[in-house]
């Protein structure tokens, strides 16, 4: 692959276009929208007007003349059809941790006489915390976890004792997407209720929650769905599980009639049963605006590009001698793949931070990989190849041997 075969893929890039709805710093490869998505344009007027015009004059009448009541609701729509969801069963609300104590919980209260989770032990810490902390409240006699080494091991761990089948579709550290529609019949095969988690699956691959028959998923509204950092989450319920499911965060926005203020507690009929708290009105806003830079996006379209981008990185990459040494670390197969590489290299951290430096921003997760995330709404083949060239530089004069590259700061 040589200069003009890349610069012959921007001018078919039928979402090149896309890339000017994004506010974004000159010099600067952004691939590390897996942990916080760049700045969509219309973020920057949506808090602007929720500030000056909202908040500022309208005041507490914007909650209805504004519709901040409705917002849970409408950005929730909004996701749905960006994870294969029919209308009335995803809503915005809380963070994903919280999401997902909401869904575990009520889960386990419909698994009577189960008391095992299983999960994978590669799965992001905070999944497994939640159950540990449920675990806590619960005793280890209700509640027990369960964790399998390899997708292997998982599937021989599904037996009539699990009651939840917790995972992620997209492994943070490797980038590996797990079969959904496959994992989930051989749950429900065994009665058991199955959770996703789509923090790095949102936004960047092809999603079938419906058609896989998923009960229940939870994700987060700042990686590629671009809504900002601490963006609220958003949360799944299949329709099916609506009427007879019971979450324990039962807060006054969850009320069937939230102003009638009534001292007992009777749930929402429908997916609002999810909701706890007030909706936190102005990152929700921005999460609203930044969501309707996918209105005419196609999702098989943004997956072919994201797919496309990874291979034209990772092909770049294997043409220098000096870079053998990082260890590709994602399936090298498509499908596979989420919308990130990870390498292997015992400096990765370094090479992270001499990659910052130079304006190339990566990110690094323990103990050695050095993570990319691809998103094609405003990525370049361009920036791939000159990503690879900075990275090739770095490695061949040892630039990132230097101490000051070492230092770690609080976020890594």
């Amino acid at each position: 692959m040589n200069y003009h075969d890349i610069v012959q893929q921007d001018k078919l890039d039928s979402l090149a276009a896309k890339r000017d709805a994004f506010r974004l710093p000159a010099d600067t490869i952004y691939l590390d929208g897996n942990s916080l998505g760049a700045m969509p344009e219309v973020a920057i007027e949506r808090a602007s007007n929720v500030l000056q015009q909202q908040w500022s004059l309208d005041l507490i009448k914007s909650w209805n003349s504004h519709n901040w009541i409705d917002l849970p609701v409408i950005v929730g729509e909004k996701i749905a059809r960006l994870i294969g969801a029919a209308a009335g069963q995803v809503i915005c609300c809380d963070s994903t941790s919280v999401n997902l104590f909401k869904v575990l919980s009520g889960a386990m209260l419909m698994q009577q006489g189960r008391m095992k989770i299983l999960s994978q032990a590669g799965n992001f810490p905070t999944d497994l915390y939640m159950v540990q902390g449920l675990a806590s409240l619960l005793g280890e006699e209700h509640c027990q976890l369960v964790l399998a080494t390899d997708e292997h091991a998982l599937i021989d761990e599904l037996s009539t004792d699990i009651a939840v089948l917790m995972l992620t579709q997209v492994d943070f550290r490797s980038g590996r997407v797990l079969d959904m529609q496959r994992l989930t019949a051989l749950a429900h095969a065994k009665g058991i209720v199955v959770i996703w988690d789509l923090a790095h699956s949102a936004g960047a691959i092809e999603v079938e929650l419906d058609a896989c028959k998923v009960d229940f998923a939870v994700g987060c509204g700042y990686k590629y769905l671009n809504g900002g950092p601490g963006a609220p989450a958003f949360l799944y319920a299949a329709q099916r599980h609506h009427a007879t499911i019971s979450q324990p965060l039962c807060g006054w926005m969850g009320h069937k009639t939230p102003f009638s203020f009534d001292n007992k507690y009777q749930s929402a009929p429908g997916i609002e049963q999810f909701l706890t708290g007030t909706p936190p009105i102005i990152s929700m806003s921005v999460l609203d605006a930044a969501l309707d830079v996918f209105f005419d996006v196609n999702m098989l379209q943004l997956r072919q590009k994201s797919l496309a981008l990874s291979s034209c990185f990772h092909q770049l990459l294997r043409q220098h001698d000096c870079l053998q040494v990082l260890q590709l670390l994602t399936p090298a197969n498509p499908v596979e793949r989420g919308s990130q590489l990870a390498y292997q290299h015992p400096d990765a951290y370094a090479l992270c931070q001499a990659l910052i430096k130079q304006g190339v921003i990566t990110d690094f997760r323990a103990p050695n990989i050095l993570r990319l995330g691809f998103t094609p709404l405003y990525l370049r083949y361009i920036d791939m190849w000159t990503a690879v060239e900075i990275l090739a530089d770095i490695v061949r004069t040892e630039e990132y041997l230097k101490p000051q590259y070492a230092i770690k700061g609080k976020v890594t």
